[in-house]
């Protein structure tokens, strides 16, 4: 049996005769991910690749690279290529958020493209662990200690994309193994060594120095949380009743009825349906403001020049 189901049953609800995009960095975990989805017969992937202009030539070797993989195993391929230096200038955002932007926005447009919504990514159970700790350490509420789940809904621009993680409860070990025992060929990336971006720090001198205070292992443990998190985000959102209108702006009678915890959390949704970036809870407690019958002001200010108005009952971001 394949080792993605022996890991997760989920994917009987992704038919291996339909399309599917699939993200291919062409480092190990997403070749990983791409050999097993073909053996699992998922023959009409689209695999794509951002070129990010990081690395020099590197970037180029990597995309030539994936081109031969998706070739290789028959199925489509898609390149794009971002500025994501010039990109976190200019949005003002880290190089890493800038990335994570510059590649969703490249997904989007493969999918309208394509008219194909749905899209695989090989995020694993340590990245899971790794972003649950990011987001605690960043003073995040219960809908960022979720982290990732196995299935979610991401709107970019215009298009709503369906996001799978086969691989969240496959740890990284896993993955190497895997990889030997097939002899997969994969690209390095040498920025996973450079301790400077937070992440890298967390997987390399944080979890490693927790655990060895602590004296036991703590990512399986760290793993069950977001794992229960994801569960009780998921009901939580299946209970927002609040309507948007037909221009996708908030109805502030129906959002004022509302607990304070529910308030928080359309107001969480609907920003980030709306593409809003650096969503926390300054921004969100100055949305909800804007809800008070005693407030004087109808405008807050958010992330990138944008803002939130109140006017004739509602709610609606001005650009």
């Amino acid at each position: 049996m394949n080792w993605i189901q022996t890991k997760t049953t989920f994917l009987r609800r992704f038919s291996p005769d339909a399309r599917y995009l699939i993200g291919v960095s062409g480092g190990r975990d997403s070749v990983a991910l791409l050999r097993c989805m073909v053996d699992l017969g998922y023959r009409k992937l689209v695999v794509c690749h951002l070129d990010h202009q990081l690395r020099g030539r590197s970037s180029g070797v990597d995309a030539r690279f994936v081109e031969k993989l998706a070739a290789k195993y028959d199925v489509d391929f898609e390149l794009g290529s971002t500025n994501v230096s010039a990109l976190s200038k200019k949005k003002k955002m880290s190089i890493e958020t800038a990335a994570r932007e510059a590649r969703y926005s490249f997904f989007a447009g493969v999918a309208k493209r394509r008219r194909c919504h749905t899209i695989f990514l090989a995020h694993h159970a340590d990245d899971l662990v790794e972003t649950f700790l990011i987001n605690l350490f960043r003073g995040a509420a219960m809908t960022g200690l979720a982290a990732m789940r196995e299935v979610s809904k991401r709107q970019v621009h215009d298009v709503d994309l369906t996001i799978v993680r086969p691989l969240l409860s496959t740890w990284r070990d896993e993955i190497d193994l895997y990889v030997r025992e097939h002899r997969l060929k994969f690209r390095e990336d040498a920025s996973n060594k450079n301790l400077t971006p937070l992440r890298n720090r967390v997987r390399c001198r944080v979890i490693p120095h927790v655990e060895r205070e602590l004296g036991r292992k703590i990512r399986m443990n760290i793993w069950r949380t977001a794992r229960i998190a994801a569960e009780e985000e998921s009901w939580i959102d299946a209970q927002l009743k609040v309507s948007l209108n037909r221009d996708g702006n908030l109805n502030v009678k129906e959002l004022r009825v509302l607990p304070v915890a529910l308030q928080r959390r359309t107001i969480l949704k609907w920003l980030r349906a709306q593409d809003v970036p650096e969503i926390g809870f300054e921004a969100i407690e100055r949305v909800r403001s804007l809800v008070d019958t005693a407030a004087r002001v109808a405008k807050v200010n958010l992330a990138q020049d944008r803002h939130v108005r109140r006017r004739a009952g509602k709610l609606f971001i001005d650009l």
